[in-house]
């Protein structure tokens, strides 16, 4: 099983590789946050992959970090967006 799990993990490399073009192509901020999105939900998989395939627990707890790290990344940008949002918008009611 350890060398499905190692090839799996390769193949997930792969498309972070992939994703790097969202991120620096954009268009939008939407794009790149979900793009960075994609970064974390791989390297969950991959550090589980890994963990699995070595054996290693730690692993398997850096994943749980990363996960974590991930949700609360989402509900910054989130957050920051409809604020950006509601300014703009009392801006042009202003006008």
């Amino acid at each position: 099983m350890e060398p499905l799990c190692l090839a799996m993990a390769l193949i997930l490399l792969l498309i972070i590789v992939a994703g790097l073009w969202r991120v620096f192509q954009g268009p939008t901020a939407a794009d790149r946050m979900l793009a960075a999105q994609l970064f974390g939900t791989t390297a969950v998989a991959i550090l589980l992959l890994l963990g699995q395939a070595g054996g290693v627990t730690a692993l398997w707890d850096a994943a749980l970090v990363f996960a974590l790290l991930g949700a609360v990344a989402a509900v910054t940008f989130v957050r920051r967006s409809w604020a950006r949002e509601a300014d703009a918008e009392k801006d042009n009611d202003d006008v």
